[in-house]
């Protein structure tokens, strides 16, 4: 029997359940994954409270770290004890070990412990595909990322010191401020005290800024816009205080111009040739030493439900992992 995470409703964090299950041998182009680390991120909340839509009872966690264990027919590029991690559908990564397809799965070099693997492959491919293919940094921007000292928020601010960006980023407390300045970014908001369209405005000197990456949704989006140059992209990848509402597509026209995207991970790496590029420049830039991957809170696999509670109240700072 294998420990997993299950829910047979959307809602509270109280709906998932940590049961026993049977797992079947893994089928053609599937292979079974013990897994020595789980990954946590916002998306699970997401699929927990229903916001993004899974057939019940349903499986949660999206990112996980592990060895092989056993290999169905016509899979090739991996085997039985590779070591291997992973960022994406389908659910069912918060458990103790998981059939799934391997398609999905990719070799962790030996310098990557699991527990880093698990906390940065979903957050550092984010990265990866916002700063390298949906706005393309050259160096020398000046970028405006919300949430710069989450998960995805502190990798970025590193990716953007080595690429040579100057990034201002949105915090909610000034100790949250210290530890995105820590990694790199150049400039901090605290939203609780300062109106951030006004500070990025000073800091342009009025000219705003030509990308703003905002996983926030409802509470930024307009905002965002404000802070955007002409021609500027407003890149809407989260939703953490809710969707985005309807708005005119004119909000655009007259601010100059503007360009809106709602990109997705899963979009970026469906094809195989993509995951793997994407996956080597992250492990590059980690075993750089450019990217450091902070894991500032573990939780038991049993005690997701806590886990849920410190993401959704913003507790949490930098990556988060569950060890089944």
């Amino acid at each position: 029997m294998t420990k997993v995470i299950r829910i047979q409703e959307t809602g509270a964090p109280d709906v998932m359940e940590y049961v026993d299950v049977d797992l079947p041998a893994p089928g053609s182009g599937e292979v079974l994954v013990r897994q020595m680390a789980c990954g946590l991120n916002f998306i699970d909340v997401y699929f927990r409270t229903g916001l993004y839509p899974q057939s019940l009872p349903g499986s949660l966690g999206m990112e996980g770290a592990g060895v092989i264990e056993a290999v169905g027919a016509n899979v090739s590029h991996v085997k039985v004890g590779d070591r291997v991690a992973y960022a994406g559908r389908p659910l069912g990564a918060y458990a103790e070990a998981r059939v799934m397809p391997a398609d999905v799965l990719v070799k962790l070099p030996d310098s990557i412990s699991f527990e880093t693997a698990a906390a940065m492959m979903l957050q550092g491919l984010t990265v990866q595909y916002l700063f390298r293919r949906t706005f393309r940094l050259q160096g020398g921007e000046t970028i405006l990322f919300h949430a710069a000292a989450g998960g995805v928020g502190l990798i970025a601010c590193q990716w953007a010191r080595a690429l040579g960006v100057t990034m201002i980023g949105t915090v909610g407390s000034d100790e949250k401020a210290a530890l995105a300045k820590a990694n790199g970014c150049i400039h901090t908001i605290n939203y609780n005290k300062e109106n951030f369209v006004e500070r990025v405005k000073e800091i342009t000197g009025g000219k705003g800024v030509p990308v703003v990456y905002d996983s926030i949704g409802k509470d930024t989006f307009i905002g965002s816009l404000d802070c955007l140059a002409p021609l500027g992209m407003m890149v809407s990848f989260g939703s953490a205080s809710g969707p985005v509402p309807p708005f005119g597509l004119n909000e655009l026209a007259t601010r100059g111009s503007l360009f809106v995207t709602r990109p997705s991970l899963f979009n970026y790496t469906a094809k195989r040739d993509d995951l793997e590029i994407m996956a080597a420049e992250l492990f590059g830039m980690v075993e750089s030493g450019k990217i450091k991957i902070d894991i500032n809170q573990r939780y038991a696999l049993k005690d997701v439900a806590q886990a849920h509670r410190d993401l959704e109240s913003r507790k949490t700072t930098g990556s988060s992992i569950l060890i089944p």
